[in-house]
């Protein structure tokens, strides 16, 4: 049970003080009786809820897989950078969206945005380590010894990476499916370039276990359902 001022703020993405004041003129109803105080509290998820007699949703969060362009930032703000919540449908924004993870600028796929930080806290948590994987294009071949080192755990400079698994993607093993369980500054281009190789193009393409949905354009997002959560957890 949820107050009613809370239920209608978040439905329509405005202040508590704005959902009170449309109350108080008598604009919102609750299974079609109109409400009288801003107090009473309802079923957030039985109970059907209208503003000036037009069906809201409530959604106490919401979950968005985006295909990440090329040119934004990973995070809800930003100084002089275009961010992935500056680009989300005007119909999807809403207040506390943050993206759960991050993709470098110039790297593209996967990205979930979110308002839940216990659900982002437990697929980003490093007792968790959910996979992620990635298609990297390389600008000359890896071989098996690459391989093995990647299964081993790379080290760097100043990082131990854990873990990872590289396959090729094509013939001649210039393209890369690689999957890390953590989330380390530049870790695959770092990982590759240790070495003697470079990154030209990365592109992340699953989340746990579930792909990027191949429909989506660079830039287009959509919600994602209970069963899409419960696959990035890996619960299902």
């Amino acid at each position: 049970m949820e107050r009613i001022d809370k239920i209608i703020s978040v439905a329509e993405n405005i202040s508590r003080k704005e959902a009170g004041e449309l109350i108080k003129c008598g604009a919102v109803s609750v299974n079609g009786s109109r409400v009288k105080s801003v107090k009473e509290k309802f079923n957030e998820n039985n109970d059907l809820f209208c503003v000036n007699g037009k069906k809201v949703t409530y959604n106490k969060y919401v979950y968005i897989m985006m295909n990440k362009p090329k040119g934004v930032i990973s995070a809800s703000e930003g100084k002089n950078d275009r961010t992935v919540v500056d680009i989300l449908p005007d119909d999807m924004k809403r207040k506390n969206l943050f993206p759960a993870g991050r993709l470098d600028k110039d790297t593209t796929g996967f990205m979930l945005i979110t308002d839940d930080g216990d659900f982002a806290h437990k697929i980003l948590s490093p007792k968790n380590h959910i996979p992620k994987t990635y298609i990297a294009e390389l600008d000359k071949p890896f071989d098996d010894n690459l391989v093995k080192a990647f299964e081993k755990g790379v080290e760097l400079k100043d990082d131990l990476c854990m873990p990872a698994k590289i396959e090729t993607a094509d013939g001649d093993r210039t393209k890369a499916l690689v999957t890390i369980k953590q989330g380390m500054y530049h870790q695959i281009k770092r990982m590759f370039k240790k070495f003697g190789i470079t990154v030209l193009e990365l592109k992340r393409i699953k989340m746990g276990n579930l792909p990027l949905d191949l429909s989506l354009k660079e830039g287009e997002c959509r919600y994602l359902s209970a069963d899409e959560l419960n696959e990035i957890k890996g619960t299902k």
